[in-house]
């Protein structure tokens, strides 16, 4: 069956200008190029109620203005405002991230500030830095409410500054391996979804003109978004039915790192995003095991993006990725701080005996990964006292119950290892046995690329490569199935163990793509620094959300190489951890509640902070009985099990088909022209301003700069050999520092300011995260003054050191005679540019015309090197 030719929807309104009357808000939305424009209208009239109007019209630049001009015009006279205009600019944003009320009316948050941080095929991944929260209903209307200002409060707890991602053209709630499956649908399935949303499409301007193109054309395809993922979704519930999808801008929270691995001038780009859920969220002591819905405590499924930089289409690029999940144990259970105990001893709270919460938590995995599912449980099972290995006794009980219904190809797999006894132990390399693990979990589920095996692998059969599992299409390998790791936290050892499994598949991904000869990594090389350093920055994000402090273990304590200052350090997290737990998490928990939207403010309920638990918001069963009951054997989604071991979600069928928003669009319409989206043709862009430059890069950042030495990024190095031990000057090293940082306070690049920035950028904590941040990095050495001139001529190589061969000191007489005449043109070149200067002095205008006229010959002149050589034609 042919594969139709598609491209993922990319969104017209991605700027956004918002003008106030009296009466109304109007919201104005173009594309980037500002050639399209939508308008939505906000009654400011209605006191409680949130009324909105999408015009279903799109405008052209000329039309906008007339309209803005109209109701300027129209708003004066009624208003008698002669003096003054009758509709002002209030503020300039590039999205919604939605609408929100309490006790009073609806307010609107705007995202006034963005810094892009990763890129996907030409799609841009952003970072929110900023957000304006607006009162919709104007004073006359307002009815006030005592409590409004402390809920107003509580809501603006939930720092949107702090790791929260979005995307105009990328599904960030779905992993990779979805988004492109989604793209290869079968042609008469897109045909058929085009007819039926045609008929049903909300805009009656959208499929103008395809008729006349006839069977050409790309078809456009968005995705409903997974909503476990998504943290904005209850805000825009009271108006996603009413505006066009383009006004709806679904942000993740979590991680998002992308670094640059250089092999031999080859960019690939290494990309890390963590995906938390907005289910059963919170902080560390009050959100522990599982809900009645199966969402269980610190859910965060992690992928690894791997591609060519050198090819941006997700049609001809080449493209891999790997996805894992950590989360709390799936069972009813908890740990009482009102002792005021570092560690409280845990409690089974219900009794489970047909491990019901597991088999939905296990159901909503073999929907979304298939099979197998992998455990990988990494808490004490030896203790003098029994405290974690409660939770092992019950997930083996579980897991048992639930594997007798499945079909043994399909059962789950569950890997118990005492992650800390064997730390302890002088004798085992903890990393080495993590090593294997990681080897089998890998082989089992595989990974995913989207293209078939190279040439080179069928040739050269690698043993481990036809051990590989997963799923071999026509179109590549599909990744089925999924690891999950936990211990207690989901923290230390969980990010430890998810590095290991991460660095395997890197290996993998790297071999698929026809980078490396054999699917193996080792410690200390460039790349394997490079992907530890992104795995460090997730692992310490992540802690701070979920624990309120960074990483306390990290990979290089595992290995026995941390430097002794480190254990002071990890005293001074473990610190912060408790006193964040003991003082802080519960304002912490009840601001993300009010977000989520799992607590609603409503007049005659109590308030949020007069209840004494929130164990009756996240558990919808204790307030009425459900209607449905599930099987005790039968305990997965109908469906499910005949499509394993491929993921439900991935299947083609009539539900998933319903999911799906298909629109066909001519080849060159913005809408999916990922070219014009990237480049930005129409927008003056500068070099040294780019992104893919301001990027953690491999060789300037992670390579020696010494003479002679090998520019492989999987070369093995000396501990202390790294390009950061000579980065003598203090500025490189912040510059260094400044694009790794993924704190909440991280202030944004120049270069993206100038861009996408409204409002002043607040950088007073630079200091305080620098220093932070830099803890988590490769040790830097610290040079003299008096060094850096030694540091320079090292950096500088030979060319027998880059180019293998070394040219002759001695040039030819024929060369000696070309160079001359050369310059000769260049030196008669210059004293003519030098005349034409003078002359233009006196006229301005030709000066102007004439600023940027080039030299007639661009080899004017041929300097010799640094080396005394002579540079070869």
């Amino acid at each position: 069956m042919p594969v139709a030719a598609a491209a993922p929807l990319i969104s017209s309104v991605q700027k956004l200008v918002l003008y106030e009357t009296r009466a109304r808000y109007f919201l104005v939305g173009s594309n980037p190029a500002e050639t399209k424009y939508r308008v939505l209208k906000i009654d400011r009239t209605e006191p409680k109620d949130l009324v909105i109007i999408d015009d279903k019209h799109v405008y052209t630049q000329q039309e906008v203005r007339e309209l803005l001009g109209r109701l300027d015009l129209g708003n004066r006279t009624k208003m008698g405002q002669k003096g003054s205009s009758g509709l002002s600019r209030a503020v300039s944003a590039f999205g919604i991230v939605g609408f929100v009320r309490f006790l009073e009316g609806y307010y609107i948050v705007l995202i006034t500030k963005r810094r892009k941080m990763a890129d996907i095929g030409g799609h841009a991944i952003y970072k929110i830095e900023d957000t304006n929260m607006i009162y919709i209903p104007n004073d006359s209307v307002r009815v006030s409410h005592p409590d409004e200002a402390r809920y107003l409060r509580i809501f603006q707890n939930v720092d949107l500054s702090s790791n929260f991602y979005f995307s105009y053209s990328y599904d960030l709630s779905h992993s990779l391996q979805y988004n492109l499956t989604v793209l290869r649908m079968p042609l008469e399935t897109l045909k058929t979804e085009t007819t039926q949303t045609r008929q049903e499409s909300f805009d009656i301007f959208e499929d103008e003109g395809l008729s006349t193109q006839g069977g050409s054309g790309v078809f456009g395809i968005c995705s409903k978004p997974y909503e476990k993922y998504v943290w904005n979704a209850k805000l825009l519930e009271a108006v996603r039915t009413a505006v066009h999808r383009d006004w709806l801008l679904y942000i993740i929270h979590g991680f998002c790192g992308q670094s640059k691995l250089l092999i031999y001038g080859r960019p690939i780009y290494v990309t890390l995003i963590a995906r938390r859920s907005s289910k059963f969220a919170g902080t560390r002591f009050l959100k522990r095991g599982s809900n009645c819905e199966g969402d269980v405590a610190n859910e965060v499924e992690t992928e690894q993006i791997l591609y060519d930089a050198s090819v941006m289409s997700f049609s001809a690029g080449s493209y891999s990725s790997y996805v894992q999940v950590r989360g709390s144990v799936p069972l009813y259970w908890s740990q009482d701080i009102s002792t005021m105990m570092p560690k409280p001893p845990i409690t089974l709270d219900q009794a489970d005996p047909y491990a019901h919460v597991a088999a939905l938590h296990f159901d909503q995995m073999l929907q979304r990964f298939g099979s197998p599912i992998i455990i990988l449980n990494l808490v004490k099972e030896r203790e003098k006292r029994k405290h974690e290995r409660i939770l092992s006794e019950e997930l083996v009980a579980a897991v048992t119950y639930l594997n007798q219904f499945l079909p043994p190809e399909h059962a789950i797999i569950y890997i118990p290892w005492d992650m800390a006894k064997y730390t302890k132990s002088k004798l085992c390399n903890v990393l080495d046995r993590l090593n294997v693990i990681a080897e089998s979990v890998v082989k089992k589920t595989g990974f995913f690329v989207n293209r078939p095996d190279s040439y080179c692998s069928i040739l050269r059969p690698d043993e481990k490569w036809n051990e590989l599992g997963g799923c071999v299409v026509s179109t590549g390998r599909l990744q089925t199935g999924v690891l999950r790791t936990n211990c207690v936290d989901c923290l230390d050892r969980t990010n430890t163990a998810q590095f290991m499994v991460g660095k395997c598949a890197l290996a993998y991904q790297l071999y698929s793509l026809g980078l490396i000869d054999k699917p193996n990594l080792q410690f200390d090389t460039d790349a394997v620094r490079l992907f530890e350093e992104l795995y460090e920055d997730h692992g310490d994000t992540l802690s701070l959300q979920y624990g309120g402090s960074q990483l306390v273990h990290r990979v290089k304590t595992y290995r026995k190489i941390a430097p002794w200052t480190q254990h002071s350090k990890d005293i001074m997290q473990t610190l912060s951890r408790y006193y964040s737990n003991a003082f802080s998490d519960a304002d912490r928990q009840d601001s993300i509640n009010l977000f989520l939207g799992v607590f609603k403010p409503a007049e005659g309920k109590p308030h949020l902070w007069e209840l004494p638990t929130d164990f009756y918001l996240h558990h919808k069963n204790t307030l009425g009985l459900s209607q449905t009951r599930q099987s005790y054997t039968y305990w997965w989604t109908t469906g499910v099990l005949k499509h394993l071991p491929l993921p439900f979600d991935e299947v083609t069928c009539a539900e998933n088909r319903r999911k799906l928003t298909v629109k066909k669009f001519h080849k060159y319409e913005e809408e999916i022209d990922i070219h014009n989206e990237f480049f930005r043709p129409y927008e003056l862009s500068s070099f040294d301003e780019t992104f893919c430059l301001a990027m953690t890069n491999s060789t300037r950042d992670f390579m020696p700069k010494n003479v002679g030495i090998d520019p492989s990024p999987f070369t093995v190095r000396k501990p202390d050999e790294t390009g950061k031990s000579v980065l003598g000057n203090k500025n490189n090293r912040e510059e260094a520092v400044l694009q790794r940082k993924t704190a909440a306070s991280a202030p944004p690049p120049p270069s993206e300011e100038a861009v996408s920035s409204s409002s002043e950028d607040d950088s007073g904590t630079d200091k305080e995260d620098e220093g932070a941040v830099s803890q988590r990095s490769t040790p830097v050495k610290v040079t003299d003054t008096g060094d850096n001139t030694k540091i320079t001529e090292n950096v500088v190589q030979s060319t027998k050191d880059v180019y293998g061969v070394n040219l002759s000191d001695i040039p030819s007489e024929d060369d000696l005679a070309i160079y001359a005449r050369f310059v000769q043109l260049g030196q008669s070149q210059h004293k003519q540019d030098k005349g034409s200067q003078q002359f233009c002095s006196k006229h301005p205008l030709d000066k102007v015309i004439n600023l940027h006229e080039e030299p007639s010959s661009p080899l004017h002149s041929i300097p010799p090197n640094e080396k005394g050589g002579w540079r070869p034609r």
